[in-house]
């Protein structure tokens, strides 16, 4: 017997069921055959026949061909027993060895569970009265060589879930479940925008510059044109030269890619939803993202009402709040403050520093602002965003008016051009969005791209390149126009109540286990 070409554990049960595929394939089966022709898929039956009665499976003698994967055999003596699992059904297949021949119900001994198989026959009832297949003819379709864990035993970390997603998902449904919710959401997402005139497009996913969002991108290399490139951080400036060219109404559903930390949150690898409408300002696309949302819950749960992380989030209810007003609102730190003290740095730094004092004594509360000493208004009152309310934002809730220092793409305010016409949505204590009337002026836009390759040679490494091609753009004449970017993976999260987002991303990025003996075990793993 040939050595496998690579280590299989558990070594003694590969070594088993490898003399077993021997043994079939001496009888004269193909264990990897090329297709089985399928009547039915185990789903339909279960739905189809499960309200018949014995009488009426009797009577009718219906024939069914249908593929599965074993998840339980049963042997007793000349007959045995199995279930088929496919996707979330199960059924019960009965064999005999005077209606399978000896040759066929010999290879029904040699099958283990995880095998999968095709089966033929008839649909009956059993005398406990459970629908079940009497099969005639037997298929094998293909010989697993390692047996699968049951349920969790032999998933034991929850890294090992994520590194063999295969295993994860043939062992819980709650799983699959998941990622059923993920597709029925983008499916909905893109029924909602293209009902209201919005055409799909697709963007470059390397890039020469990296742009549209503030983060380290990916760098990679293209050989042929000996040209560096980065991996997309966001599609939004090629999104709104496509709104210069005529398209008002686009979206995309896009991979992004940021250099940055793991968190439950974050993962470097994501998807969003991104989308531009042109004539219509960031209070437009408050309206339309409260719609959006609101109906998503309620065509995915049956309700405008889920339940996170044990807590009712309530679609029916949004709240919106300016930014300045979220941090004086939700204050705990003594005396909450007033907006207009946000409004200035010396102040906002101030408040930042009584604020840490208060967290370092209630860190189940809250998180430290860590405010530079030196740190503007607009980049104070964003940290004490983060630290005093993001996280408190359980209910629906729309924050609006950043500061424009940190908007380096958005439209200021007329009345007040420290304030940015931006927001962003919250729900379930996760930041679910961001959206903005878009910066049209091109001469202004090449200002901010200006002052943020000043922060990048200060050290800033997330502060946007100048994209020249992007500003020239502009200068053809970009209407009035307003974007917005959702996250999949947290939105999700969110109506899955799932708390981690490597739950939610069929394969997430993970660290490389170390070889045995060659040191300490990868942090996070069981």
């Amino acid at each position: 017997m040939p050595e496998p070409p690579i280590l299989f554990e558990p070594e003694d049960q590969f070594l088993i069921r490898q003399q077993k595929l021997e043994e079939i394939r001496r009888l004269g089966y193909d264990p990897y055959p090329r297709h089985f022709d399928a009547s039915h898929t185990v789903p339909e039956i279960v739905q189809q026949f499960s309200p018949a009665s014995a009488q009426t499976l009797e009577t009718e003698k219906r024939r069914v061909r249908v593929a599965g994967r074993i998840r339980s055999i049963r042997f007793h003596g000349k007959t045995g027993f199995a279930d088929l699992h496919a996707g979330p059904a199960r059924l019960q297949a009965y064999f005999r060895r005077d209606r399978l021949g000896e040759q066929a119900y010999r290879l029904f001994e040699l099958l283990d569970l995880g095998d999968i198989i095709g089966a033929e026959g008839t649909l009956g009832r059993t005398k406990t009265g459970e629908l079940t297949l009497f099969v005639e003819q037997l298929t094998l379709l293909a010989k697993a060589l390692l047996p699968l864990p049951e349920k969790w035993h032999g998933l034991a970390g929850i890294e090992q879930r994520y590194r063999q997603r295969y295993l994860d998902l043939i062992v819980n449904q709650g799983v699959r479940e998941i990622f059923q919710t993920r597709a029925r959401l983008i499916r909905f997402l893109r029924d909602f925008l293209e009902a209201r005139g919005f055409l799909e497009v697709e963007t470059p996913m390397m890039q020469p510059i990296a742009g549209g969002a503030a983060a380290r991108p990916f760098r990679t290399h293209h050989n042929a044109l000996d040209l560096d490139l980065y991996l997309r951080i966001a599609p939004e400036l090629y999104l709104k030269r496509l709104v210069v060219g005529g398209l008002d109404r686009v979206y995309e559903i896009n991979r992004n890619f940021r250099n940055e930390g793991l968190s439950v949150r974050n993962n470097p690898e994501f998807t969003m939803l991104e989308f531009y409408q042109a004539y219509a300002d960031y209070r437009a696309l408050m309206d339309l993202s409260e719609e959006m949302l609101t109906g998503l819950v309620e065509t995915l749960t049956g309700s405008k009402q889920l339940t996170y992380q044990d807590q009712v989030v309530d679609f029916s209810r949004w709240q919106r709040l300016s930014l300045r007003e979220a941090v004086c609102e939700y204050w705990l730190a003594g005396k909450a403050p007033r907006p207009a003290d946000l409004a200035q740095a010396e102040k906002a730094r101030r408040l930042a520093a009584e604020h840490d004092r208060w967290a370092v004594n209630h860190p189940d509360q809250a998180r430290l602002a860590s405010v530079p000493h030196s740190a503007s208004a607009a980049v104070a009152s964003q940290q004490l965003f983060e630290a005093v309310v993001e996280r408190r934002l359980f209910q629906p809730t729309l924050i609006y008016d950043f500061p424009t220092e940190i908007s380096p793409l958005a439209k200021r305010r007329d009345d007040d051009p420290a304030l940015a016409e931006r927001f962003e949505i919250f729900a379930g204590g996760l930041e679910l969005g961001n959206a903005f009337s878009e910066l049209n002026d091109p001469l202004e836009q090449y200002q901010r791209f200006r002052q943020q390759l000043q922060q990048r040679e200060r050290g800033d490494e997330e502060a946007h390149q100048m994209d020249q091609d992007y500003v020239r753009a502009l200068a053809y004449g970009l209407p009035p126009t307003a974007g917005e970017g959702i996250g999949i993976d947290r939105l999700t999260m969110l109506l899955t109540n799932t708390r981690s987002i490597r739950e939610v991303i069929l394969f997430p990025l993970l660290r490389p286990l170390r070889p045995e003996g060659s040191g300490p075990a990868e942090p996070g793993t069981q």
